[in-house]
């Protein structure tokens, strides 16, 4: 008889427990779990009731919404978000980034909404130094992202090579350093592209957004997927006010704000910018914050 894999769970989880976690980060973080992430959800955090040496999901759910657990909300929403990324991912964007900020007045200013393990600001500020052909442009990005532990990563601007394999050899030597000795293989970040970006972590359902200004550009790409409509909507009006009037606004490719912003018109693929009832508001407070 052929061997069976047995497939009895670590922990028990059962509908109701993945109906509480569903509730709770929907809460934490706006992000709308699928029925058909039961699974994920029992992999990632399975992790944390070992960590935190829980024998069931209904304890350790219990604990932390009873606040025993000290900083667990941290751990429990970094475990349920995902972060897929890479280097000038969806590359469409990045020539019509250069072209935007080359006839902006400067400073300029970027808001990278989803900055994961670094590599989307990071491609950012390339194409920004690569517009004005130096490592120093007047440019000042901000990052951010609910996940403290990739945000660290990002800051942090160390990568292995495989990284960098669908980038061009002579980006590759222009932004990165490359590691020697028990470093071989990993590649840093110029500390000039370093010193281009604040990192600071960030939740958009929060009250209060650590930022404040208008931005030239607002990276907010993939992100919108894991949120309801009501999420984005109240996220898109709050992105409006941070616009100047002709700043661009970046979504993922599988994303589309029309129909759920009316504050917003398609600029090209995937690229929206304010509507002209707005890009008139939006003049007139950059014209009230500059006196």
């Amino acid at each position: 008889m052929p061997h069976t894999k047995d497939t009895v769970k670590e922990f028990d989880f059962n509908a109701k427990d993945f109906e509480r976690v569903r509730g709770l980060i929907y809460k934490r973080a706006g992000i709308s779990l699928a029925d058909s992430k039961q699974e994920m959800v029992y992999s990632r955090l399975a992790r944390r009731l070992r960590a935190t040496g829980i024998a069931s999901f209904a304890k350790y759910l219990d604990d932390l919404e009873a606040g025993r657990l000290g900083e667990e909300w941290e751990s429990f929403t970094n475990a349920l978000t995902t972060n897929l990324t890479s280097f000038f991912r969806e590359a469409h964007h990045f020539p019509l980034l250069a072209e935007h900020v080359k006839n902006k007045r400067e400073p300029i200013t970027i808001w990278c909404s989803a900055a994961s393990t670094g590599e989307e600001p990071y491609s950012i500020a390339m194409t920004v130094c690569e517009a004005f052909n130096t490592l120093t442009p007047n440019c000042h990005i901000i990052a951010t992202d609910i996940d403290t532990n990739v945000l660290a990563h990002a800051e942090n601007g160390v990568y292995t090579m495989d990284r960098l394999d669908k980038m061009s050899p002579e980006r590759s030597r222009r932004f990165f350093l490359k590691g020697k000795g028990d470093r071989e293989g990993m590649a840093r970040v110029r500390p000039e592209l370093r010193n281009m970006i604040t990192f600071k972590p960030l939740n958009l359902l929060a009250d209060g957004w650590p930022i404040s200004g208008q931005f030239d550009v607002i990276f907010c790409r993939n992100v919108m997927i894991y949120f309801d409509k009501p999420t984005q909507r109240k996220i898109l009006s709050r992105f409006v006010p941070l616009m100047k009037p002709d700043a661009l606004l970046f979504a993922g490719h599988s994303e589309n704000f029309l129909y759920v912003s009316e504050s917003l018109k398609l600029r090209g693929k995937t690229v929206y910018e304010l509507d002209d009832q707005h890009r008139g508001a939006a003049t007139k407070s950059g014209a009230t914050n500059t006196r």
